[in-house]
Formats: structure tokens, C-alpha cells, sequence
């Protein structure tokens, strides 16, 4: 790997994220007042790469914006974070948009209007460049069969494929024996497992399963109950950090960019979960998407996380 080439690249979405805050979620026919607004960059890959950059990682993002002005701005947010964003194409008319709308616990409800996002093609050189030692970004905000042709020429070249497989969706039978590690909530392993998620026990479960369909290593957020990991050492449960919640937009993408770049700059699984669970609490701390991402040197803010706890890795007979 030569000092040109980035540490992670992200395939993924780039998204405005319109923000509006009420005190609930309006009824059917419901006519609300808000709190406040903002329009925020946003996207799970965009999210993703900046968590990765603010943690120090060299990031490259490939993605696809429209010829308007939320496609500029967002370009030059990612760029103002040293993002390298020559392979984010202009095509299209418009911006993907993320209708965002969080309620007084700081739960949120988004609607997504791809755009652009649907546009993206997986011919980028950098992709096809790859070395041992990368990492790649993928999520499923952007057309499926682009990203499975993206972790193909990656993969291929020996690079590490870290899949979040967001939102929720099917996953082509090639894309499982591509990907290294993946990283879902409890909604979306629930959903590829085909078994209920709802503590670490359950989640132990989930990810166990889905380890044998193909990752080395399944992580599986649960929001206030932690972090549950999967892998050739077993598994085990992370602790979370309590704080008050604003808002946990964001909070995914972010936990998965300063995993992946704890991962990237050497770290061992666990102590990149650690890092993660840190950065992700910091966020939900803060409004918005991007602009609630931490930045390394801020995460001394936070506690240490607990040292992890062995769960039963349920055996072959029970899936």
C-alpha cells in the first residue's frame, strides 16, 4: 500500500438529511408544530466515511450526488473533512434526501428518497486498485447488484469487505461469502437470522447463525444493551455507557467508522468495539448526523467501556 492510497474506502449513499424535531410523531391526517430544523449532510455511506476520517483513518468515499446544490454541499462537507472525493460523481438531477424526524426521547423515523444514490456504478479505479490491508465500506443504500460488483473487485485483491446491511433488506446469495465482517442492529439481524432479537442472548444467537453464512465475524448493536460479537474466539456481550439521549441519528454509522478505523489502524476486534461503543455514545449525546460524529481526541470525554462477557455460542443443532 502506497501514502496515496486510502486505509478504507466507502461505497455507499450521500444524502441532505432534512431534520425536523417534535415532541411526537404526528397520527395519520395529524397536523404538528415543530421544534426546530436543520438540513445536515448525510447517508450511511457519507456517515460511515466521516465516522472513519474524524477517528483518523485516510478515507476514500464513492458514491453518486446530483447536479444541485445539496450535491455540491455535500461534496464539500466531506472534503472539509479530508475525505479524498474524486470518485463521488455528479449524475442525475437530484440529491438523495433523508426526510429525518426525531421525537422528544431522540428516537427518529426517516424517509429516504434515493436520487442520485441509484445512479452509482461500481467501475471506480480505486476499487479495482485494491491491496492487502484496506478496508471496504459497504451498506445497502445504493443499487444491490453494484455493491456486490464492488466487494467482488475488493475482495478479490484481498481487501477486508465490512458490510452493514442498512436499511433491512435481502442479501444476494454471492455478497455473504464476500464480506468479513458485518455489522447490523437488532432489527436487521432479527431480520437475516429469521430468529427474534431482543437481549445478548438472543443476539448471540442471531449473529452465530449468521456467521455460518459466510462472515468471519457478526457484531450486533443493540442500542442501551450493548454490543454482542461473533467470531472465531466465540461470543461476547459490551457493555453500553449510559448518557442522555438527544438524538441517535447517526449513531450506527458512527460506530461502525471508528470500529473499522480502530480495525484498520491495528486494533484487535474487541478494543475496536470498545472505541466504537465510545464514539457511538458521544453522538447520541448530539443533534444531527454529521455534525454529531466525534472526532478521536474527543472521545477521552467518554468512560472506558467494560471489558467484554463470554456468551453461550449456541451450537449447529439449535439454528
Amino acid at each position: 500500500m502506497t501514502r496515496a492510497d486510502p486505509l478504507i474506502v466507502v461505497f455507499g449513499s450521500l444524502n441532505m438529511d432534512l431534520m425536523v424535531r417534535v415532541e411526537r410523531a404526528p397520527r395519520g391526517g395529524e397536523t404538528l408544530r415543530g421544534a426546530g430544523f436543520m438540513a445536515n449532510p448525510g447517508g450511511k455511506g457519507a456517515n460511515q466515511a466521516v465516522a472513519c476520517a474524524r477517528q483518523g483513518a485516510s478515507v476514500a468515499m464513492v458514491g453518486c450526488v446530483g447536479q444541485d446544490d445539496f450535491g455540491t454541499a455535500l461534496r464539500n462537507a466531506l472534503a472539509a473533512d479530508g475525505i479524498d472525493v474524486t470518485h463521488v460523481r455528479a449524475a442525475g438531477d437530484s440529491t438523495g434526501v433523508a426526510v429525518v424526524m426525531v421525537d422528544a426521547e431522540g428516537e427518529n423515523r426517516i424517509t429516504l428518497v434515493p436520487g442520485a444514490n441509484e445512479l452509482l456504478k461500481a467501475d471506480h479505479e480505486v476499487l479495482g486498485r485494491a491491496v492487502a490491508g484496506q478496508f471496504l465500506l459497504l451498506q445497502c443504500e445504493v443499487p444491490m447488484p453494484e455493491v456486490v460488483r464492488a466487494a467482488k473487485a475488493m475482495r478479490a485483491r484481498k481487501a477486508i469487505v465490512v458490510l452493514n446491511p442498512a436499511p433491512v433488506c435481502k442479501l444476494p446469495e454471492e455478497l455473504w461469502s464476500l464480506v468479513d465482517i458485518i455489522v447490523m442492529n437488532e432489527i436487521e439481524a432479527a431480520d437475516l437470522a429469521g430468529l427474534p432479537v431482543v437481549d445478548p442472548a438472543s443476539a448471540a444467537k442471531a449473529a452465530t447463525a449468521i456467521r455460518r453464512r459466510g462472515p468471519s465475524t457478526a457484531i450486533v448493536t443493540l442500542g442501551s444493551q450493548g454490543v454482542v460479537v461473533a467470531d472465531e474466539d466465540g461470543c461476547r456481550h459490551f457493555g453500553a455507557i449510559a448518557v442522555k439521549t438527544v438524538d441517535t441519528t447517526a449513531a450506527g454509522d458512527t460506530f461502525i467508522g471508528a470500529m473499522c478505523a480502530a480495525r484498520a489502524a491495528g486494533h484487535s476486534t474487541d478494543s475496536a468495539v470498545m472505541r466504537g461503543i465510545q464514539a457511538a455514545t458521544l453522538c447520541v449525546t448530539r443533534a444531527g448526523a454529521q455534525a454529531s460524529i466525534p472526532r478521536l481526541h474527543e472521545l477521552e470525554q467518554v468512560q472506558q467501556v467494560a471489558p467484554p462477557c463470554a456468551l453461550a455460542c449456541p451450537p449447529a443443532a439449535e439454528q
